[in-house]
């Protein structure tokens, strides 16, 4: 729970994600895992075409070293102690009955939503979910095979929130949840403000 405060009535869900770096390194279930895999699977999707994928790693695994150098040296920094490294990627093509596949618009959107409901159910289960796109996406799409017509998203670090005095001083005084902008700069009736 956080000390954030809503301007209007939303489930408490909401205001209590935040993206910690510091993790404790332990290990997560696969069991949760999958609920939090299941959270997402669930997201809305344009035409039902679900474009997102999740690749991930747990940090006994033997695929942790290959996703973490992945990171940028900023982000290894802290996500080391994380408990999963996921990599969230969405199908930028859609399959016509014709057989050919045309450009899917909403391929992006569509995995953020699919993130967002892994993002709260991760929190629901007492983990954090910080996301980033501090990642060699040239890498990625190597050492994970990645298809062409799959886009690399953003990398998702996920564990327990731990003691902050591994991070270096400038993250430790970061660590703390963050504020949101106002409504009235997000939000125009009408068209976008001039």
């Amino acid at each position: 729970m956080t000390s954030r405060q809503a301007d209007h009535p939303v489930d408490r869900l909401f205001i209590d994600r935040w993206s910690p770096r510091a993790f404790d390194a332990t290990a997560i279930p696969q069991a949760d895992l999958d609920t939090i895999m299941e959270a997402a699977r669930w997201a809305p999707s344009a035409f039902n075409h679900q474009p997102w994928r999740f690749l991930y790693a747990h940090r006994d695994g033997e695929a942790w070293d290959s996703f973490l150098g992945l990171l940028l040296p900023f982000n290894q920094a802290w996500a080391q102690r994380a408990s999963v490294l996921i990599f969230v990627l969405s199908d930028t093509l859609i399959d016509q009955v014709e057989g050919v596949p045309k450009p899917f618009r909403s391929h992006a959107f569509d995995a953020g939503a699919a993130w967002a409901q892994l993002a709260l159910q991760t929190t629901r289960l007492g983990y954090h979910a910080h996301g980033m796109t501090g990642v060699d996406f040239a890498a990625a799409r190597t050492a994970l095979a990645v298809p062409d017509r799959f886009e690399i998203n953003a990398a998702v670090a996920i564990g327990r929130r731990g003691d902050p005095s591994y991070l270096s001083e400038s993250l430790r005084a970061r660590e703390q949840p963050s504020g949101r902008k106002p409504i009235t700069d997000i939000a125009f009736e009408g068209a976008f403000p001039q």
